[in-house]
């Protein structure tokens, strides 16, 4: 006759709430979610380029394709000098 006594080997008595716990996270998984407000969808449309300044970029860079585009060296100049003299 065997006598193992109180505590057998294969008793755990943490095993039951190790289960619950599994099954409540198992059960409340959500997935993430983004939600962007009114506010920050129509300050994305104001960083959109103007049709004016598209037009413009798609020329310049129609002509600097083909090699009919001129600098212009003062009008550079005076514009990087403009800026360095920015306070």
């Amino acid at each position: 006759m065997k006598i193992h006594g109180a505590n057998k080997t294969n008793f755990n008595p943490y095993n039951d709430q190790l289960q619950k716990n599994i099954n409540h996270k198992s059960n409340n998984q959500q997935k993430d979610q983004l939600e962007i407000s009114s506010e920050a969808k129509k300050l994305q449309e104001v960083d959109k380029p103007h049709e004016e300044r598209l037009a413009y970029v798609k020329t310049i860079k129609h002509k600097v394709d083909t090699g009919t585009y001129e600098i212009n060296y003062d009008k550079t100049a005076q514009k990087m000098a403009d800026f360095w003299k920015k306070p």
